[in-house]
C-alpha cells in the first residue's frame, strides 16, 4: 500500500453555500464561455477523438484523473467501457505508471475548460462522468473558480451521461447540487459517502484520515 500522509479537514472562511452562487451561475448560463482555445489543448484532443469515434456507446471521462489511478479502478468496474482520464498536470500524469492501465483506458494531458467545450463541439456523449475531489478552492473569494462557479460549468451537462462528484468538503457539494438543479430542473441529493476500496490517493488519504466524504449522482441524459 502506498504510504499515507494525514489530512486536514478543509478550513475556510465560508461557513454555507455562498451567497452569489445562484447569481453566479446565472450569470454565466447568460452568457456562455468564449475563451479560444489553446494550441495544446486542441492538440491534445486530436489525440484522443479516435477512442471515443470506437467506443461510442460506452465512453467514460475521468475528468482531474490525477495519477490515472482512479481512471484504473474505473476502468476495471466497466470493462465493456472505454475511460478515458485527463488532468491538466504533466506531474501528475507521468506518475501513472505503476497502474499499468487496461487496453480500455488511456490519460490525457490537457485543460479540461478546454477539453469540455472541444468534446460538445463534436457531439460527445458520455455514458458516465467522474469528478473525483476537484480542487475545494475554500476561501470564499474563490467562488469562480470551483467548477459550480466558473463560466465553463453550464457546457457540463451537455456531455451528458451520469455524472457523479466526490467531495470532502460538504459545502462543496451542497452547491454544486444547487448549482446543476438550477440549470437542469433535476433534484440531486448530496449523501455522505463510505467508499469499501478507495479509487484514488486523496479518497484513501481523506478516508484515513477520519474526513467526512461526500457523493453526488445525477443521470443527465
Amino acid at each position: 500500500m502506498l504510504n499515507q500522509i494525514a489530512s486536514r479537514n478543509v478550513s475556510s472562511n465560508q461557513h454555507g453555500i455562498h451567497p452569489d452562487l445562484l447569481s453566479t451561475v446565472n450569470k454565466h448560463l447568460q452568457m456562455p464561455y468564449q475563451k479560444p482555445v489553446t494550441e495544446f489543448n486542441q492538440a491534445a484532443f486530436e489525440q484522443v477523438k479516435q477512442y471515443y469515434q470506437h467506443n461510442k456507446d460506452h465512453f467514460i471521462l475521468d475528468s482531474g484523473c490525477g495519477t490515472g489511478e482512479s481512471t484504473w479502478h474505473i476502468a476495471k468496474a466497466f470493462p465493456n467501457s472505454f475511460v478515458l482520464g485527463v488532468d491538466q498536470s504533466a506531474d501528475r500524469i507521468a506518475r501513472n505508471n505503476p497502474w499499468q492501465l487496461p487496453g480500455n483506458a488511456r490519460l490525457i494531458r490537457a485543460d479540461l475548460v478546454d477539453f469540455w467545450r472541444l468534446a460538445i463541439a463534436s457531439n460527445w456523449k458520455l455514458s458516465r462522468h467522474y469528478l473525483l475531489y476537484p480542487n475545494p478552492w475554500p476561501k470564499k473569494k474563490h467562488l469562480q473558480r470551483r467548477w459550480h462557479g466558473h463560466p465553463v460549468f453550464p457546457r457540463i451537462k451537455d456531455l451528458g451521461g451520469k455524472l457523479e462528484l466526490r467531495t470532502n468538503w460538504k459545502i462543496y457539494g451542497e452547491e454544486f447540487s444547487q448549482a446543476m438543479t438550477l440549470q437542469t430542473d433535476k433534484a440531486t441529493e448530496l449523501q455522505v459517502y463510505l467508499p469499501d476500496n478507495p479509487i484514488s490517493a486523496f479518497e484513501r488519504k481523506y478516508q484515513s484520515s477520519g474526513q467526512d466524504l461526500y457523493q453526488l449522482k445525477i443521470d443527465l441524459d
